[in-house]
């Protein structure tokens, strides 16, 4: 991104409520003090979704052995790019060939691309790293994933999941810049522990309820016949109106008016279309891949809550895995000591996902940064003391 030329001073501080963070910047000779809201998740804010405990890092890590990794693609010269990748492992990086898991999917509205669903569909199995990215980087990735597999000749029988949203709006569509190298990369950096959230890795150029977004998770605990078990989810949102977005019930897009925030002008530009999300769910209770399905479905429902219709032009897709079983790929035999929770007992399950959803795509909202990208266009992100005031006065 262009810079301007300044000098940043060693006198920084936050004020007194740590809102924002205050700096001297020597522009062209002459002082000035910038203001930097600092930004945060939403329960930074003091305001809660839904009734269930987090876990740990309220993110789709805390289910055990789920690593998450961006690679960010921002320049301007030759091409402006603010696109990226971002990798999801469902074992970590030590299983990523080698064994599988039960997991399903569901579509509420197909105007999109994901690879690898017919497997899923068919065998219920998962055996690859997720993939999330640019609707214009789906190939390039696709093949980088199968160039990265540890055995390029029979590929394990892995069915490589790589989903997309559009970021055409803030990133060069014909650039296609995306390459092997940035998915390694993005392997690379996963990691458990806390996941970077906003404008990162595939959510680098994404905008939701015209506001700039990008990648957000969050998770929920739930105790099950005397067992706790964790859920988590992470998205990568890129769809809505202002008009539609609602937090918690509240309607908060509709309180902030295009006069306090610039709505991009995206939709004015043929074709008219509605954005995309994909919603990633892992949970490490025990669950066969039918049981997956059904955890996938619920999943809109949180979008549904936060201002999500599943519009014509939109590409709404959810995976969801389980790593209560893991089947080890590579040996011959039977798969031994399968485990399931009865279907009596998920429902529990099913209020996770959805309140985990809605939060997710809050905190991509709230960590998501104002953006200049392809053509000199902006999306700006959501002031926070705005939503705190709304939320607190309901």
């Amino acid at each position: 991104m262009d810079l301007i030329d300044c000098e940043i001073f060693d006198n920084l501080a936050f004020d007194i409520e740590n809102k924002a963070l205050s700096l001297l910047v020597l522009i062209d000779g002459i002082m000035v003090k910038i203001m930097v809201e600092k930004r945060r998740r939403f329960r930074d804010l003091g305001v809660e979704i839904g009734t269930l405990p987090t876990g740990q890092y309220n993110a789709i890590t805390d289910v055990s052995g789920v690593e998450v990794g961006h690679c960010t693609v921002i320049q301007d010269n030759p091409n402006t790019l603010r696109t990226g990748v971002t990798a999801i492992l469902p074992l970590g990086r030590n299983k990523v060939w080698s064994h599988g898991l039960f997991a399903g999917c569901s579509v509420f509205n197909g105007y999109g691309e994901m690879t690898g669903r017919g497997w899923l569909e068919e065998a219920g199995q998962l055996s690859s790293p997720i993939l999330l990215t640019s609707y214009y980087g789906v190939g390039a990735v696709h093949r980088g994933i199968n160039q990265l597999c540890d055995d390029i000749d029979i590929h394990s029988g892995t069915h490589p999941i790589v989903a997309e949203t559009w970021d055409g709006w803030l990133s060069d569509p014909n650039a296609f810049a995306l390459t092997t190298e940035h998915v390694e990369k993005a392997l690379n950096d996963a990691d458990s522990g806390p996941v970077e959230e906003g404008c990162v890795g595939g959510g680098t150029g994404m905008v939701c309820h015209d506001f700039k977004a990008g990648i957000g998770t969050s998770s929920r605990k739930v105790e099950i016949e005397g067992e706790t078990y964790t859920l988590g989810v992470l998205v990568q949102a890129n769809y809505g109106d202002r008009s539609d977005f609602r937090v918690n019930g509240v309607s908060v897009g509709a309180k902030i008016p295009a006069s306090e925030v610039p709505v991009p002008d995206r939709k004015k530009v043929p074709h008219t279309e509605d954005g995309s999300i994909i919603i990633v769910v892992a949970t490490d209770a025990p669950l066969l891949s039918k049981q997956c399905d059904r955890l996938a479905k619920r999943a809109v429902l949180g979008l549904g809550r936060a201002g999500g219709f599943g519009h014509n032009g939109s590409g709404d897709y959810v995976v969801a895995f389980s790593t209560g079983n893991i089947l080890n790929l590579r040996e011959e035999g039977l798969h031994q000591d399968i485990k399931a929770l009865p279907e009596k007992d998920i429902n529990l399950l099913f209020h996770a996902v959805v309140e985990a959803t809605e939060e997710a795509i809050v905190n991509s909202v709230c960590q998501a940064t104002t953006t200049e990208g392809y053509k000199g266009r902006v999306v700006y992100e959501l002031p926070l003391e705005v939503l705190k005031s709304i939320m607190s006065s309901e």
